[in-house]
């Protein structure tokens, strides 16, 4: 790497790549990014070439203009990931981790020592006696797509006729979810943040609340541990999200994100490093900055595209109604259920900043009106 500002080249332009812009403005870092179209949210505003993640060519001539590349999503073919290796690009997180965060199967095999549910890789209806339980889309799925409950062998049956193999899961009651954001740099420095509570609508996350509330101080710690040794496991480097059911006192590991995640954006403002941040320094093997929060409890709510499609006459009411609101838009076209921008709270009422937040969420989406 030059002793110039190094080129962080990002696969993807949508809001993580934006959220990214401003920590890499202010370290200097160039970003340069290969985006699907110049309207993506993150290419509006930064560098950027157009091009197709899916082709050989165009990610090797994007990459030799990079010093490392990095990802905002998991849809690049690994094989194009290993080229480049072999081409001697730098890329991080490798494909070796990258690989778990793309087939849920890979994954579920490599942390058969973690606390997972019970799973078999399905191809037949016959393999599985015990309902209801959950299928996977071994690769692809995202936002709760690619995810089933199957209540009978003949919807497994249904299922199995449209993709010939699955990831069959036990189902696990759980009484919450929880996410654990960890970073993780080439020589092993690592770190987490407090564990979030992250609240599903339709399998969209809606809200998150940090730290989880529910958790006891012991199983939180318990949280951090597992997030933090899996990372070594996997050896990832940049951030990455352990998504977890919590049942009693008991941890399963749902999937892991091999990038900034959702369940990290209350860290713009919440923690002492952004999770954004901290993902560019452990990418460039820089020294990792502080996980601690900025606040008591930080709130962050998602906000949907529904019937509003201004998103600035809101500021109006809501900058009046709550002046600590924090407001990020994605300038993304307002589609139903799409995510559009989010909003975070810190404070420590919880009652009070999960109230101001849904109200800010539902305002701007049109839900309500007042």
């Amino acid at each position: 790497m030059s002793k110039a500002f190094p080129t962080v080249g990002v696969i993807g332009a949508g809001q993580l790549a934006r959220m990214s812009i401003a920590p890499a403005t202010s370290l200097g870092v160039n970003l340069l990014l290969l985006a699907a179209d110049s309207n993506d949210s993150a290419a509006q505003i930064a560098k950027h070439v157009v091009g197709d993640y899916t082709d050989l060519q165009t990610v090797r001539q994007f990459a030799a203009q990079c010093d490392v590349i990095t990802f905002e999503h998991e849809l690049i073919p690994l094989s194009i990931i290993k080229t480049l290796e072999t081409d001697g690009v730098v890329v991080r997180p490798s494909s070796a981790a990258f690989e778990f965060s793309q087939d849920k199967a890979a994954m579920r095999q490599k942390l058969q020592a973690f606390p997972s549910p019970k799973f078999q890789i399905v191809t037949a209806i016959d393999q599985v006696s015990n309902f209801p339980v959950i299928a996977k889309a071994i690769s692809g799925g995202y936002d709760g797509r690619g995810v089933w409950k199957i209540n009978s062998a003949k919807e497994l049956g249904d299922l199995l006729h449209k993709m010939p193999k699955l990831l069959i899961e036990e189902l696990i009651e759980f009484d919450y979810e929880i996410a654990v954001m960890v970073a993780r740099s080439p020589h092993g420095q690592a770190t987490t943040w407090a564990p979030t509570q992250t609240v599903q609508k339709d399998g969209i996350c809606v809200m998150t609340i940090s730290p989880a509330p529910l958790l006891s101080a012991a199983l939180s710690e318990k949280a951090q541990k597992l997030a933090l040794d899996i990372a070594a496991e996997v050896a990832v480097v940049g951030v990455m999200a352990v998504e977890m059911f919590v049942k009693g006192d008991n941890l399963f590991i749902n999937e892991l994100a091999m990038r900034p995640h959702n369940s990290g954006h209350w860290t713009i403002e919440g923690s002492h490093i952004s999770q954004f941040e901290q993902h560019l320094r452990a990418v460039l093997d820089l020294p990792l900055g502080d996980p601690a929060m900025t606040a008591p409890i930080a709130v962050m709510g998602n906000v949907l595209g529904g019937s509003k499609t201004d998103m600035y006459r809101p500021y109006l009411h809501l900058m009046a109604r709550t002046p600590a609101l924090h407001f990020h838009q994605y300038k993304k076209d307002v589609r139903p259920g799409r995510k559009i921008g989010h909003v975070t709270l810190l404070g420590k009422d919880l009652v009070e900043l999960t109230h101001e937040v849904q109200h800010a969420v539902d305002y701007m989406s049109g839900e309500i009106d007042e």
